[in-house]
């Protein structure tokens, strides 16, 4: 999931873990719909 969103483990366990429950195709839903804008 970390390598999928351009991100080292870390980055994703600081600051995306929180947002992420559930099956392999909604957590990427989830980091799609933080990531729209940056």
């Amino acid at each position: 999931m970390a390598e999928w969103a351009g991100h080292s483990v870390g980055v994703l366990l600081r600051i995306h873990a929180k947002c992420i429950d559930g099956g392999e195709q909604a957590d990427r839903e989830r980091v799609e719909r933080g990531l729209r804008g940056w």
